[in-house]
């Protein structure tokens, strides 16, 4: 049997890969607890072969490790897509719910949300939802820091990590599939100006940062 703790360190481990290096000091501060801790844990997993650790060189999760990331990913993102769709939960409530029920549901049970919710691909906040076999859906997008004046682009995705940043962006309208208009952009890291309903929003670079979008095509546009 896998544990709760040994679930969320090999679920952060995958989560983090893609920021480059995974250090012993990185999952610490991820998961609040003392490096010393991870250390005692990273070994266990590697005597379990999840996982590779080498000091001061990272870590890297092997094929089966990568697995059992990618089941309770699949487990956290189907229980959001429920809360939401289903119970009417908020998409800056369903996270932390997600967190806590995630180790707990049978395949059984996540097969009956799969099927229930129409065979879903994307989670509330546009994450991709893993397949049974670890398939990941394909969704070509990229930050919104990255867009320059004059582009027009429709949100995909949103960072589901502060709450607080996912019920401002309700209030001020940036929600999945709103597309949206960059009038200006400021250098060194300065605030995106866009045009979002025929309103003009000024984004700092610290939430814009966390918004992943896609290009509208020309005969899809719609003039904000």
């Amino acid at each position: 049997m896998i544990s709760q703790a040994t679930e969320d360190y090999i679920k952060i481990i995958y989560k983090m890969k893609g920021n480059g290096t995974v250090t012993t000091n990185s999952i610490a501060k991820a998961l609040n607890v003392t490096s010393a801790s991870v250390t005692n844990m990273l070994k266990r997993l590697a005597e379990m072969r999840l996982l590779k650790y080498t000091s001061y060189k990272g870590v890297k999760l092997t094929k089966a490790g990568e697995k059992i990331a990618l089941e309770v990913i699949r487990h956290h993102r189907l229980i959001e897509l429920y809360l939401s769709e289903i119970m009417g939960y908020t998409w800056d409530e369903v996270h932390d719910e997600a967190e806590r029920l995630e180790h707990h549901i049978s395949e059984q049970f996540e097969e009956k949300i799969f099927n229930m919710l129409g065979s879903p691909e994307f989670d509330p906040h546009g994450a991709p939802i893993p397949s049974k076999n670890g398939d990941i859906p394909k969704n070509e997008i990229s930050p919104l820091t990255d867009c320059a004046p004059g582009d027009y682009v429709r949100i995909e995705r949103v960072s589901d990590a502060d709450p607080e940043m996912l019920r401002y962006l309700s209030e001020i309208g940036l929600v999945l599939m709103v597309e949206i208009k960059i009038l200006s952009k400021e250098p060194f890291n300065g605030p995106l100006t866009v045009n979002v309903g025929g309103t003009e929003r000024m984004i700092w670079d610290e939430v814009a940062k966390n918004i992943y979008v896609a290009p509208v095509l020309s005969n899809d546009k719609v003039e904000a």
